[in-house]
C-alpha cells in the first residue's frame, strides 16, 4: 500500500533554468562570447564614463568650487544677472539658459551662446561673481553620450552599445543554467579563470535590474535619432520636426528687429503655485521682438513629473504641457535621463548608481579577462592581446585623469585640450602593448593612474580650491582612489589553494 502510493506521486520536476537543452546553452554562450568581445571596448568606456556622469553635478562644483552657494534667489535677481550676462555676452546672441538652483547643483548658472559660449555664476543678489572656465563634467558627459564623435554618428553607436549590452545580459542569463542557484558562492584564489567567471557572474546576477533598465534606457537615449527618423518616414513624409513638436513646444514666430532683453518678471508671476521647483529658463532670441522664454518646472517623488510652460515677448503663455496630463508614454519617456543617471534621488541614489555602475565597468572588462584566460588554460595564451586589452582598461583611468588634470591646470582653454590629452594618451597606452608584457602594463597602469589621481587632488586644493564642502570631498576621494590604486601595484600575498566562499550564508 505504501508502495503503490509512492509510486503514484509525480516526479520532482527541474528548476526552469535546469531545463534549458544543453545545445541551446553552448550555442547561446558562443554568441555571448562573441557579441561581448565585438562590443567590450566600447562597452567599457561608456560604462566608465556613465558612473562618473552620474555625479556630474558634484564635478560641476567641484571644477567651480569658488562660485557662490545659492540655495533660493528671487525673480529680481535672476533678471539682473540674466540682463547682465546679455550685456557681456556680445552680438550673435540666439540663446540663454538660465540653470536655477537645486539641492544636488545649488548655483544659478547662466550660459549664453554669442561669439563664443559663456556661463557665469550669480549670488543672490542676481550680481555676476565669477565666470565658469571648467570643462571636466562637460568633456565626461560628451563622450558617455557620443564618445566625442560627430553627435548623431557617435549616439548612434553609443545606442548600439546599449542594444549590445542588453543582448549580452540576457545571453548570460541563458548561457548559465546555475547561474541564480550559485548567486552566493564565490571560488577565490585558485584558478585565475574560475575567479573570473564567479565574480562576473555574481556581478551580473546581483545588479541584474539595475544593468537592465540602464542599457535599455541607454540604447532608447541612444537611438532617439534614428526612432524618429523612422516615425518621420512612416508617419509625416519623412517631417521629423512634427515628431518633435509632439514633445516639444514650437519654436516662436520669427522677428529678427532688435528689442530690450525679455521681460521675465510678468512671466514668473503666472507660475503656478503647485509646489514644483523652477529648474531651468531656456530663451530664444531673447534680445529680438520674436523672443521667448520656456520654463520647466519639476517635482519631487515623481521620475517625469515636469510642467513646461512658454511664453512670448508680451507675456503670452502660448504653451503649456503640464505633468497631470501625461500619457504614460510620455511619462517613460520623461523618466528615461533620471533612471539612466539616477538624477532622482539625491546623493545616496547616485552612491548606489556609482557603484553599480563600477560592478557594470567591471563586467566589460572581465568578459575579455575570462576569455584570455580559458585560452591560456588551453595551452594557447594570446600574450599579445593580454597586453593590449591591459593596456586599454587601465589606460583609460590614466587618460581620464589626465584630461581632468589638463582642465584643471589650465582652465579656460577649449575643451578640444582635454579631448586630445584623453586620445593621445589612450593611443600611447595601447602603443606600449606591444613592447611590454601584461603583468607589467598592468602595473604601470595603476601605478601611474594612482599617482595621477593623487596629483590631480593637490593641483585641484592649490589651483582652484574654494569653500564649497563638494569640492573637498571630491578631492579626498580622487587621493583615496590614487593611494588604492598605487598600494595595489606591491605585492600581496594570499593562500593557493581554491577557496569555495559562500557569500552571506
Amino acid at each position: 500500500m505504501t508502495a503503490s502510493k509512492s509510486a503514484a506521486l509525480p516526479k520532482k520536476r527541474k528548476p526552469l533554468m535546469s531545463r534549458i537543452p544543453a545545445d541551446f546553452v553552448r550555442a547561446v554562450l558562443k554568441g555571448h562570447s562573441g557579441l561581448g568581445l565585438a562590443f567590450a571596448a566600447v562597452i567599457y568606456i561608456v560604462c566608465l564614463s556613465g558612473t562618473l556622469s552620474v555625479f556630474v553635478d558634484e564635478f560641476e562644483r567641484w571644477e567651480d568650487a569658488n562660485a557662490p552657494v545659492v540655495e533660493s534667489v528671487s525673480p529680481e535677481a535672476v533678471q539682473s544677472a540674466y540682463e547682465s550676462a546679455v550685456a557681456r555676452a556680445g552680438s550673435g546672441l540666439e540663446h540663454v539658459f538660465i540653470t536655477m538652483p537645486a539641492g544636488d547643483l545649488p548655483r544659478l548658472r547662466i550660459q549664453t551662446d554669442a561669439e563664443e559660449d559663456r556661463i557665469w555664476f550669480a549670488d543672490t543678489q542676481g550680481e555676476l561673481v565669477t565666470e565658469s572656465h571648467g570643462q571636466w563634467s562637460t568633456f565626461i558627459v560628451a563622450l558617455h553620450e557620443n564618445l566625442h564623435l560627430p553627435r548623431t554618428w557617435g549616439m548612434f553607436l553609443v545606442g548600439l552599445t546599449g542594444v549590445a549590452l542588453l543582448s549580452s545580459l540576457i545571453s548570460g542569463i541563458l548561457a548559465h543554467p546555475r547561474i541564480f542557484r550559485d548567486a552566493f558562492h564565490l571560488r577565490l584564489g585558485g584558478s585565475r579563470r574560475l575567479q573570473e567567471a564567479d565574480l562576473h557572474n555574481r556581478i551580473g546576477v546581483w545588479g541584474l535590474p539595475f544593468h537592465v533598465i540602464l542599457s535599455l534606457s541607454g540604447a532608447f537615449l541612444g537611438l532617439t535619432t534614428i526612432i524618429v527618423g523612422v516615425l518621420g518616414m512612416a508617419v509625416f513624409e519623412g517631417d521629423t520636426a512634427k515628431i518633435y513638436a509632439l514633445f516639444q513646444p514650437s519654436p516662436p514666430i520669427d522677428n529678427p528687429a532688435a528689442a530690450d532683453p525679455l521681460d521675465l518678471l510678468p512671466m514668473f508671476a503666472q507660475l503656478p503655485d503647485s509646489g514644483g521647483h523652477l529648474t531651468s529658463i531656456f530663451m530664444e532670441h531673447p534680445t529680438e521682438q520674436g523672443g521667448a522664454a520656456l520654463f520647466n518646472i519639476r517635482y519631487d517623488g515623481a521620475l517625469a513629473a515636469a510642467d513646461s510652460l512658454a511664453f512670448d515677448r508680451s507675456g503670452e503663455l502660448y504653451y503649456a504641457k503640464r505633468a497631470e496630463d501625461f500619457t504614460l508614454g510620455e511619462s517613460i519617456l520623461g523618466s528615461l535621463g533620471q533612471l539612466h543617471f539616477g538624477w532622482f534621488g539625491g546623493g545616496v541614489i547616485k552612491i548606489v548608481y556609482g557603484l553599480l555602475g563600477l560592478g557594470l565597468t567591471y563586467l566589460a572588462a572581465g568578459g575579455v579577462n575570462i576569455w584570455l584566460a580559458r585560452k591560456r588554460d588551453q595551452g594557447r595564451p594570446a600574450e599579445r592581446w593580454e597586453s593590449i586589452w591591459d593596456a586599454f582598461v587601465w589606460g583609460q583611468p590614466l587618460a581620464l585623469t589626465a584630461a581632468a588634470l589638463s582642465t584643471v591646470a589650465a582652465p579656460g582653454l577649449a575643451i578640444d585640450l582635454a579631448v586630445m590629452v584623453w586620445l593621445g594618451i589612450s593611443l600611447g597606452s595601447l602603443a606600449a602593448a606591444a613592447a611590454l608584457p601584461a603583468p607589467t602594463i598592468s602595473r604601470l597602469g595603476r601605478g601611474a593612474s594612482g599617482a595621477l589621481l593623487l596629483l590631480l587632488a593637490l593641483v585641484h586644493i592649490l589651483l582652484a580650491s574654494g569653500p564649497d564642502a563638494v569640492s573637498w570631498t571630491i578631492d579626498l576621494v580622487l587621493a583615496l582612489a590614487g593611494a588604492v590604486l598605487v598600494a595595489s601595484v606591491f605585492p600581496f600575498r594570499r593562500g593557493r589553494h581554491t577557496k569555495h566562499l559562500p557569500i552571506g550564508g
